[in-house]
This record gives structure tokens, C-alpha cells and sequence, in this order.
């Protein structure tokens, strides 16, 4: 069906026509463009490694992101991805990312028309003598479809979308970091849980060493060989350490419940799964950590606050637009009729077509009180990237150093524990030869069992170092999973 418009509606739109083209051909926008950020940290980009690579056994090979599966742990491994897929706090994050991003839609929505239709049936009964004559009815029937499209010429709206998308690479970006927290967690819970079994088990056998030394001072004490002191020091080493197994139990059991807590289960859940005793994890021989340029590039709060930098830049642009005049197309077109007799024709057409322009010229006070602020607001944005930049690579370097040396003290303790068991060895010997009491013995198989427990926590040390090491690389979280909404950040970089 062929419509001709009316000629004042045709007029409208031959007046509106130079602002649609100048719409349509506006590819530039008020306010700066975003370049990215300066580089906050030139000397360390240009070393090529990190400061503190020499301390630590460490690689320039780019690090795997399941960095967990280098610990060659099944259960751990178990636990991280279920972790990843269950925790509430990686929901929590990814309902944020879904939130962004349909703010994101209904900002990219605003550059569009907007319209409806309506339509209307309306019956009237008119009572005789009210307008001096008999009575009648009146039926008014209506259709038409209602327009209007706010022409982003200066490109407020184009900022708005600008700024929106960055804020969807800030959720999308703290959704990651949320990831890397949750790996480093459930990492560093396991590892201290397998600690504290192999201690309490170490905790145990030395409560049955000192428990025999008990009972062979009170048989020396009842045959006038060793006094009531020699009993009292021996018990009291027992209670010490019967103290320290049940301190010992009471962590096993909350760190249990913690790790159920991380991978979204209830208290109770990995009682069975986890209670056989196991080894702590030991880091591989070589680790690899990259570069500090790839750190930078990884670190999901460096993009977090990247992604605030560009949102603050693109909300420049958006109070600057409001200094210009808005230009609006209204239209309307539709039917309407009496009794619903040619309802649908030429003849009952009515249409309207008008450009709208407004200019907010007296808030200019208020609006540039607006472009200042953002403009602060960008320079803060600004410290805020250099700052997190800063962190980042002293939480790296001092991760490394951390590492290096307690690989450092593992050593020495090694040393320490094959010296104890060397001279426990040698006391069982002395003691079959007659040379040497039963209790010394035993004595010396004590100190052999606490070289052996401190010789495990520093090994529980620094496989928590290296996790903090993992953490402090910024790894364990995957690729956004947008690619469409990735594209138009770099865009927008």
C-alpha cells in the first residue's frame, strides 16, 4: 500500500532531512578520545624479568593459568575446579557481568527510535434533548504509531555507551580476580590441611614416645633411681603435647569445613573424601613466571582499574555533550474514523512530522561543575591505575623473594632433620649395645619426630609460598566469555 503525506507533514521532513544527513555523517564525538593508559612502570617493562627472578628457581616461559595442576595433586585439583564451578562468590561475580552487560544493551538501545502503536475504540451514547435534540451514538475508531529519535549529534550518547561498556569490562575483570582469589584459597586451605594431618600424626606418634619415657620414670622413681622432679618434667611434656594433638584435631576439622565452604558445599561435605592422610603438595623443580609486561597484561585488578580509567574518560565527553543542543525527530502517523467506515484509507490518514531541539544554555553553571568533576574524577582514575600497577609488581617481586628464601630455609631444616635421625639411629644402636638407657633412646627418637614436624611445615611454607606466588602472577581465571564485548573494549582502547 502506497501512503502520500500531507504537504505540510512532506515540509517537516524536507526541514528535518540536513539534520538526519549531519546525524548520520557525525563520526566524532565531544570530548577526549581514550588512548589507554601511560605506562606507570617503564623500567620494569623494559628488564624483560623480574627484580627479585635470581632468589627464586624460576623461568621467562609464560605460566600456565591452572597453575594448581603443576602441584600434581588429583585432589587439589578436584577441589580447585569444583571450587571455580560452585562457589557463590564466583556466582555472585557472575551475575554482576550479566548485569553490566544488559546495562550495556539498553545503553546501545538509546541511540535507536523509540515508538509504539495505539489504537482506539471508543462508543458514545449521546441522551435526547442534552444537545437540544434526539438521541444518537457516536463510534470513534483509531490506529497509528507514535516515533521519536534523539539525533546524537555531538555524541553524548555515544559516550554513555563508551562509558557503560567499560564498566562491563570492570565486572568482567573483577569476575577474574575473583577467580584467582578463589584458586589461591582453596590452594592454600588444602596444603595447610594436609600440614596439620602429617603434624597431628607426627603429634601422636611423640605422645607415645613420651608416654613409654613416662612410665621408665616412674619405674626409676619406684626403684631410687630418678626422683619425683624426673616424673613431673615428663608429664608435663605429655600434657603439652596430648594439648597440642587436640588443637591439632580441632584445625583438621575446620579447615575441612573451610574447604567445604569454598567449593559451594555444606559443612560436613568432605569429611570422608579428605580424612585418609596425605602428602603436602611439593612445588615443580622450575616455575615459570613470565615477564613483568605479561604480569601487567594479566593482572585482572590492573584491567579492573584500566577499565575505570576508560569509563571516567568516556564520562568526560558525556557532561561535555551537554553543552550543545539536543535535536530530536518527532513523528506520528495514523487513522482515524467515524463508525469505523474506511478505516483503513488515504482519506482518514493524518501524519506529523517535527524536528525538536532543546538547549540547556542557562545550566551551563551546573554543567561545568560537572565536566570538572569529571575531569578530577578521571585524574584520580589515573593514580588509581598507576597505584594498582605499583602494587602489582612489588606483590610479585616480594612473592619471588618469599619463595627463593624459604627454599632456602627448607634446606637447612632438611639438613637439620637428616642430623636427627642420623643420631636417633645411633642412639637405638648404643642402646642394643648396652651403652646407653632405654629413655635416652627414646629421647632421641623424640627430637627426631620435631626436626621431622618442623622439616614439614616448611615444606607446607613454601608450597603456600609458590600459591602466593601463582596469585601474585595474577593467574587461575579463564577468558572473558564475550569475545563480541572483549572486541569492543579494545576498541574503545
Amino acid at each position: 500500500m502506497t501512503l502520500s503525506l500531507p504537504h505540510k507533514a512532506a515540509a517537516g521532513l524536507t526541514l528535518v532531512a540536513p539534520l538526519l544527513a549531519a546525524a548520520l555523517l557525525a563520526g566524532c564525538a565531544v570530548g577526549p578520545d581514550y588512548k589507554g593508559p601511560s605506562n606507570a612502570a617503564p623500567l620494569s617493562t623494559a628488564a624483560g624479568q623480574f627484580h627479585r627472578a635470581g632468589v627464586a628457581p624460576v623461568t621467562d616461559a609464560p605460566p600456565p593459568a591452572r597453575w594448581w595442576e603443576g602441584l600434581d595433586d588429583p585432589a587439589l585439583t578436584r577441589l580447585v575446579d569444583r571450587a571455580l564451578a560452585a562457589s557463590p562468590t564466583i556466582a555472585q561475580a557472575q551475575a554482576r557481568v550479566r548485569a553490566a552487560r544488559a546495562t550495556l544493551d539498553q545503553q546501545r538501545a538509546k541511540q535507536l527510535p523509540s515508538g509504539g502503536a495505539t489504537g482506539l475504540a471508543a462508543f458514545t451514547e449521546i441522551p435526547s434533548g442534552l444537545l437540544g435534540q434526539g438521541g444518537s451514538s457516536l463510534d470513534l475508531y483509531s490506529l497509528g504509531f507514535d516515533a521519536s529519535w534523539e539525533l546524537d549529534i555531538f555524541g553524548g550518547t555515544r559516550r554513555a555507551v563508551e562509558a557503560q561498556g567499560a564498566q562491563a569490562g570492570v565486572a568482567e575483570a573483577q569476575l577474574a580476580d575473583a577467580q584467582v582469589e578463589l584458586a589461591a584459597e582453596v590452594a592454600q586451605a588444602y596444603v595447610n590441611l594436609r600440614d596439620v594431618q602429617a603434624r597431628l600424626a607426627l603429634s601422636t606418634a611423640s605422645a607415645d614416645i613420651e608416654r613409654q619415657m613416662l612410665d621408665l620414670t616412674r619405674q626409676r622413681r619406684a626403684a631410687g633411681t630418678a626422683g619425683e622432679a624426673d616424673v613431673e618434667q615428663f608429664s608435663a611434656q605429655l600434657s603439652q603435647t596430648e594439648a597440642q594433638r587436640m588443637d591439632l584435631t580441632g584445625q583438621v576439622e575446620r579447615t575441612v569445613d573451610q574447604l567445604s565452604m569454598l567449593t559451594g558445599a555444606e559443612p560436613g561435605a568432605l569429611d570422608a573424601e579428605l580424612a585418609a592422610t596425605a602428602q603436602v603438595p611439593t612445588p615443580p623443580v622450575q616455575t615459570p613466571v613470565g615477564d613483568p609486561a605479561g604480569l601487567l597484561r594479566r593482572r585482572p585488578d590492573i584491567r579492573t582499574a584500566e577499565r575505570r580509567l576508560a569509563a571516567s574518560n568516556a564520562q568526560i565527553g558525556q557532561n561535555v555533550a551537554q553543552l550543545f543542543p539536543k535535536v530530536s525527530l518527532l513523528g506520528t502517523v495514523g487513522y482515524s474514523a467515524v463508525n469505523g467506515a474506511g478505516l483503513p484509507s488515504g482519506v482518514n490518514l493524518a501524519s506529523m512530522a517535527a524536528p525538536y531541539l532543546s538547549w540547556n544554555i542557562l545550566s551551563y553553571p551546573r554543567i561545568e561543575g560537572e565536566i570538572r568533576e569529571a575531569k578530577a574524577n578521571h585524574q584520580a582514575a589515573e593514580a588509581e591505575y598507576r597505584a594498582s600497577v605499583l602494587s602489582a609488581l612489588q606483590d610479585a617481586e616480594a612473592a619471588l623473594s618469599r619463595y627463593g628464601r624459604q627454599r632456602q630455609s627448607l634446606a637447612a631444616l632438611a639438613d637439620a632433620d637428616a642430623s636427627a635421625t642420623r643420631a636417633a639411629a645411633l642412639a637405638r644402636q648404643r642402646y642394643e649395645a648396652g651403652t646407653v638407657s632405654l629413655i635416652d633412646a627414646l629421647d632421641a627418637e623424640r627430637q627426631r619426630l620435631q626436626a621431622e614436624q618442623s622439616l614439614a611445615q616448611a615444606k607446607a611454607a613454601l608450597t603456600n609460598d609458590y600459591v602466593a606466588l601463582q596469585k601474585s602472577l595474577g593467574l587461575g581465571w579463564d577468558a572473558p566469555a564475550s569475545p563480541k564485548l572483549a572486541a569492543a573494549d579494545l576498541r574503545q582502547r
